[in-house]
């Protein structure tokens, strides 16, 4: 292995979790072991600089007690955590009996992968996986929807599949609006980008119902209830109008259905959105005026103002506040979103032309009933559980453990460590690390592409994803060439090579220890050499498609039910990337319930006092945390903990019911209430 090191004596690496900053990483290996991971300088965008969750947690995660190193068949009750250690021979051989005998009885389609995104790399899903699947002929469940659903269908309808802009680019802006997006916990880099841009000058505005640590530092902290971000937006923009502060021209030029969306935003006074978001009057004032008077401006929008009921004409409203003041088109103006900027050939990785006729899909939130409560439907009768730990990350989640855990489900799980999920498998293959295999890696935060090599060897027995589906085609007798092609060729069909610029030749020859730059290759964005690819080819404030589907042609606000005392918000947490480092000695001293102090002193609640947090759905036992950076109404507790964890055997996704939001069936996280109360004794 030709590794090359950095000059810290660290080899090159790139994180390969969950995350918006995909860091460049050096690792030091002493005797076959990780010994550090440090940040490295490879990617101009995350700076050397990684967050100390991964610092720790990625030597934990490789050599730690619960790493999975031999296949695994269940020995005795489900759940009971009981496996005896097998061949992978005979791993896969009972994989191919359990799957051949229910495809017999049901048909393929009664079996379906359950992957999320746990990797960033394209290799390690949406490759050999998914040509598995699709060979198979099984059934594919949508887990977009636990995130980016909603804001994927959002932004396609109010901008069509065109990129956004390239955060790099706040460094022309004179206001920026960080909207549902704690950086702090998920997207770490852009916090020196705001510092350098606010020494230059430039306001900026945190719209968030928790005063998060950037917060602090901005001009204007907007602490609105949870779900009604449409209602701000609206105000705004019916403020905009009434101070005369719209850019016409712009409208007329390049925006649909402007008339409309007034039309309705007028229907929200100042007076009125501040009773329903629970902000002070003037500071809606105050943002309308920002938005007047600074200019170019742009957006950060986070997952959060997605996870509700309105979460699709939330973000919506958001998109409309840079189109209706001209914000689109000129450096440092627009939305952030560098997805545009990496050309990822989907179809010739996961090859959908596989499958042999029309496949069901269904939405990963509807899981549970497919294996409980089917009715007339297809039952499931398997799943295949990679890249992912459902019962930690799920709404829902007593229920999830209770299909997962049915006798009458076979369930194959591929992972690092033994998850929860995990526990509820038949078979256990062992997965190797991404410090173990090489891939190919895009971000969500930044539009730098990068490779890795492996930086030790695979521990025990364990493989890569591609390594593992191969075998798994081979035993299933799939022979179709798509199945030997190599990790350097899947890499080579992710990315055209004419995609990549100059000097690179093709993907599998990108070189180690650096970050090609797509939007060099790719310079293109919203008004700047690209139209929006709506039906109207202008931004779409009204959409002809959405009131044709659902009567939603216009951004609507439902007010939300709220049964009980406060909504349970569940942020990204320091400690964990989604759940990974769960379980993790340490990752878990953020578990925690934060409460305003004034609630907590109506309730007589005491600072460090141990509370029960429930509702209909279950309940929680947590230590409470009075803290002011909470608005009151709500309660806080950050996701990804482990129900191993818990002193209940739930987490706080026990408590989520299984709202579904107004776009692309999303996941209402943040559309949950619950009662606090003392525990006694």
């Amino acid at each position: 292995m030709n590794q090359p090191q950095v000059s810290d004596g660290g080899r090159h690496a790139v994180c390969p979790l969950d995350c918006a900053d995909t860091c460049s990483l050096s690792v030091e290996v002493r005797e076959g072991k990780v010994a550090r991971v440090r940040g490295s300088h490879a990617n101009p965008f995350t700076r050397g600089k990684i967050c100390a969750k991964v610092a720790t947690g990625l030597p934990h995660q490789v050599h730690g007690p619960d790493r999975l190193l031999t296949p695994l068949l269940r020995d005795g009750p489900k759940g009971a955590g009981a496996y005896r250690e097998a061949s992978w021979d005979e791993a896969l051989d009972v994989i191919y009996q359990r799957f051949s005998t229910i495809m017999s009885e049901y048909g393929a389609q009664a079996i379906a992968g359950l992957t999320y995104g746990g990797p960033m790399g394209l290799l390690s899903s949406g490759s050999m996986d998914e040509r598995f699947f699709n060979r198979l002929g099984s059934s594919k469940v949508d887990t977009t929807t636990l995130c980016t659903a909603t804001s994927s269908a959002a932004w396609d309808s109010v901008f069509g599949d065109t990129a956004g802009i390239s955060y790099e680019e706040l460094d022309h802006s004179q206001l920026i609006v960080v909207w549902g997006n704690n950086i702090t916990a998920c997207n770490l880099h852009l916090i020196n980008r705001l510092r350098d841009a606010r020494k230059r000058g430039a306001r900026l505005v945190v719209v968030d119902p928790k005063r998060i640590r950037i917060a602090d530092e901005a001009d204007l902290h907007l602490g609105l209830m949870p779900g009604t971000d449409v209602v701000l937006a609206y105000a705004v923009a019916a403020e905009l109008e009434r101070m005369g502060a719209l850019d016409q021209e712009f409208i007329e030029q390049h925006v649909h259905g402007a008339e409309a969306f007034l039309g309705e935003a007028r229907k929200y006074s100042i007076a009125r959105a501040a009773t329903i978001c629970g902000l002070a009057e003037d500071d809606i004032r105050a943002f309308a005026r920002m938005w007047r008077d600074c200019s170019p401006a742009a957006i950060s929008v986070g997952v959060a103002p997605e996870r509700n009921r309105n979460g699709g004409s939330g973000l919506r409203a958001c998109f409309a506040l840079p189109a209706l003041t001209g914000n689109f088109g000129k450096p440092g103006a627009g939305v952030c979103d560098v997805s545009g900027y990496f050309p990822v050939n989907r179809e010739k990785l996961s090859r959908p032309d596989l499958s042999a006729g029309a496949v069901r899909e269904f939405n990963t939130l509807d899981l549970a009933d497919h294996i409980l409560d089917p009715g007339d439907a297809l039952p499931l009768k398997a799943v295949f559980i990679y890249n992912h730990n459902p019962l930690a990350v799920t709404p829902q989640q007593g229920k999830l453990r209770a299909a997962l855990g049915s006798e009458d489900l076979f369930v194959v799980g591929a992972d690092i460590t033994m998850t929860d999920s995990m526990a509820c498998a038949d078979v256990i293959l062992p997965a190797a690390s991404h410090l173990e295999i090489g891939d190919l890696y895009k971000s969500y935060g930044h539009q730098y592409l990068q490779r890795s090599e492996p930086v030790l060897p695979a521990q025990g027995q364990s493989r890569s994803n591609t390594d593992t589906f191969r075998l798994l085609a081979k035993r299933f007798g799939f022979d179709d060439p798509c199945f030997h092609e190599t990790d350097a060729e899947l890499m080579d069909q992710a990315i055209d090579a004419g995609a990549l610029g100059p000097g690179v030749e093709r993907a599998s020859a990108l070189p180690i220890g650096t970050a090609l730059d797509m939007a060099v290759n790719q310079p293109v964005s919203l008004l700047r050499g690209e139209l929006p690819k709506t039906p109207s080819g202008k931004i779409e404030l009204y959409s002809d498609t959405l009131e044709d589907q659902s009567g939603m042609g216009l951004p609507q606000y439902q007010p939300l039910q709220r049964d009980r005392a406060f909504v349970l918000v569940t942020p990204a947490s320091e400690k964990r990337t989604n759940s990974t480092f769960g379980g993790v000695s340490g990752h878990d001293a953020d578990l925690m319930v934060e409460m305003n102090p004034s609630d907590a002193a109506s309730r007589q609640l005491q600072d460090g006092q141990r509370v029960r947090i429930l509702n209909e759905q279950g309940a929680i036992e947590l230590p409470l945390k009075h803290s002011d950076r909470i608005r009151n109404g709500t309660v806080y507790v950050p996701k990804g903990a482990w129900m191993r964890d818990s002193a209940t055997g739930l987490t706080a996704n026990g408590l989520i019911p299984g709202h579904k939001a107004d776009l692309a069936g999303g996941a209402c996280y943040y559309d949950c209430t619950v009662d606090v109360e003392a525990i006694s004794g």
